[in-house]
């Protein structure tokens, strides 16, 4: 497996009903007339134990992946992406294959479960067009999906309860939460767009600490003076939010802080913050719900799924013959899979490490499994 696709193969693994249908409202492109799949008599492009996969089944696993995950639809003319994607299916076909019966059992009926989910979030034409435009169906969808949920499900199996446990220790702040309200003073003029010098930036968080310890208002002064334009209009406030899903600093503070005291200016990177904890709700196993169990338990799952592809996939796999692509650009893939979530000036964002988060959010957010997509808002982290 190609290291650096290892983030791409976890965010396809994991949390899919989440990723899926975020993805799939950019996903509409140039349209073309489905036809009926002719008996399957093209080359071998790949030889694995007890295995192959065809020219014709490759592209069908490529049509799929540019439906379901639009943003690395301008990776699939690189010769090294196409090879990790081929060695990608080899490992799910032959997970799968060795899956128990009940593990497939339940895959089929969690993918359809996420697949209807995610076809009722788009509008039925659509939908119907997004099909055409690569040439698939409903059930080339579905088949997909099972074949991932199924070895999820396998892979679930083995995990216990003690295991559960630790994995929630590791992670505690994907679970707490806190209502923060801060003003933002960017590094980034947004009236302007010129580059404000630090030592300015810091000077005005410094000012608007003043007024607040003066007594003015939070949520007066946040909707004046806050650059945050994902919560400067709610008066600079995150409600309950999964603290996991903020930049470190912005993070550390609202763990950290005494609740509703005004802090000093917070750095990060996209500038300063002064923020008052409002509340904040610690993580605890005894209350977390059947649902974030299971969460944890696909993330346990994950791991194993990626220890796979890590060490074992290269001794299933026999052979790759794959075309070589003239326009293939080796060398710029792996920038393009970390930058293609968050460029905004806020707090959060979506973590895509698929054992635990995805950041997408244009705000003060780090998030993989809390999943905020506002283009146009949060805007304090990444």
């Amino acid at each position: 497996m190609l290291a650096k696709y290892k983030k791409v193969g976890k965010v396809l693994s994991v949390s899919m009903v989440a990723v899926l249908s975020l993805s799939l409202l950019a996903a509409c492109g140039k349209k073309e007339e489905a036809t009926t799949e002719p008996k399957d008599t093209s080359a071998v492009v790949a030889t694995y134990e007890g295995g192959t996969i065809t020219a014709n089944e490759f592209d069908m696993e490529q049509r799929v992946m540019k439906f379901l995950y639009p943003e690395y639809a301008q990776m699939m003319d690189m010769d090294d992406f196409k090879e990790y994607l081929v060695k990608q299916e080899v490992a799910y076909e032959y997970l799968s294959g060795k899956a128990s019966d009940a593990a497939k059992t339940e895959g089929e009926k969690t993918a359809t479960e996420q697949f209807d989910k995610m076809k009722a979030s788009v509008q039925a034409d659509q939908w119907t067009e997004m099909l055409k435009a690569q040439n698939l169906t409903d059930q080339n969808i579905k088949d997909y999906m099972t074949r991932i949920m199924t070895v999820i499900k396998d892979k679930e199996t083995g995990v216990t309860e003690d295991a559960i446990k630790a994995e929630f220790e590791k992670n505690k702040d994907q679970f707490t939460t806190a209502s923060v309200r801060h003003v933002l003073i960017n590094f980034t003029d947004p009236k302007t767009q010129k580059e404000r010098k630090k030592e300015d930036a810091l000077k005005l968080a410094k000012e608007v600490k003043a007024k607040l310890d003066g007594g003015a208002d939070f949520a007066e002064i946040a909707k004046k003076y806050s650059e945050d334009t994902g919560s400067a209009e709610k008066g600079g406030l995150y409600e309950d939010t999964p603290v996991a899903s903020w930049v470190d600093a912005f993070k550390e503070a609202a763990k950290t802080l005494p609740l509703n005291k005004i802090s000093d200016p917070v750095e990060t990177e996209y500038g300063y913050h002064i923020m008052k904890v409002e509340k904040r709700t610690e993580a605890d196993y005894a209350k977390l719900t059947a649902e974030q169990k299971e969460t944890l338990k696909s993330q346990l799952a994950a791991a194993e799924i990626d220890t796979f592809m890590t060490s074992e996939l290269d001794k299933i796999v026999k052979e790759v013959k794959l075309p070589k692509t003239d326009k293939a650009e080796e060398g710029t893939t792996e920038g393009t899979t970390e930058g293609t979530t968050g460029t905004g000036t806020g707090t959060e964002g979506e973590k895509t490490d698929a054992g635990t988060d995805t950041k997408t959010d244009q705000g003060t957010t780090e998030t993989d499994k809390d999943t905020k997509t506002d283009e146009s808002t949060d805007t304090s982290g990444k």
